[in-house]
């Protein structure tokens, strides 16, 4: 894949965002980046912006934009962004994203391509409120499409199945409404510039991971007609 390639996946709780984007990730041969990993290693490692976000962290507070930039940055810099990246759930504001533009166009990225996962909110509430997670090994379950053999009982080691107390109906009314009202601005500003990818992500896993490979594909050949970033 010659270039660099800057890939943002976005996509409502629910809707497969992580699986789709690891899988999309190897395929591409880019690292699969999130803000929050990003976080957890530099407080690890103790570098001078994780000394910064730790305390924040700690009280369970939004790292502010410059600090998460700054970390971006340092990031993209690395030997294994070279082929270029994905990033899974972020940005989540206009503002990050034209923060983030900046950052691309000065790396020579150029322009991202953003894929979002549509789903209805009747198959995402079908998803959440029926997901049963093993207290044991974390295997998932859904009551409605994958049930376990027994009912609360992981299949592969006996241990109990529980939801997430955020996978509670009335809460994950909350959150998909949160998601929508704060998304739609992100959509948008990526739709007015030409470089998002609605993918239809009802299907299965294995399905909707096919629709993927075609938007690649379709990706691939718009890049060939670019102007050298890809």
């Amino acid at each position: 894949m010659a270039g660099k390639r800057a890939f943002i996946f976005l996509g409502p709780p629910g809707a497969g965002k992580g699986t789709q984007a690891k899988r999309f990730a190897q395929r591409c041969e880019v690292p699969h980046l999130s803000t929050g990993d990003m976080f957890r290693e530099a407080v690890s490692r103790g570098t001078d912006l994780g000394k910064l976000v730790k305390p924040i962290m700690e009280r369970g507070e939004l790292v502010p934009d410059s600090l998460v930039m700054q970390m971006i940055e340092e990031r993209l810099s690395r030997p294994d962004c070279a082929k270029g990246f994905l990033f899974d759930g972020f940005p989540r504001t206009v503002p990050q994203a034209e923060a983030l533009d900046r950052i691309l166009e000065k790396t020579g990225y150029g322009k991202p391509f953003v894929v979002n996962l549509d789903v209805s909110e009747d198959k995402l509430m079908r998803r959440l409120t029926g997901r049963l997670t093993c207290s044991v090994g974390g295997e998932i379950y859904n009551v409605f499409d994958a049930p376990p053999k027994t009912h609360g009982i992981c299949d592969h080691d006996g241990g109990k199945l529980t939801q997430r107390a955020d996978d509670r109906p009335e809460v994950v009314k909350q959150r998909l409404q949160a998601y929508e009202h704060a998304t739609k601005p992100l959509t948008d500003y990526y739709r007015q510039q030409g470089v998002l990818y609605p993918v239809d992500a009802s299907a299965s896993v294995d399905e909707v991971s096919h629709a993927l490979g075609k938007v690649l594909d379709g990706i691939m050949e718009r890049a060939d007609g670019r102007d050298g970033h890809l």
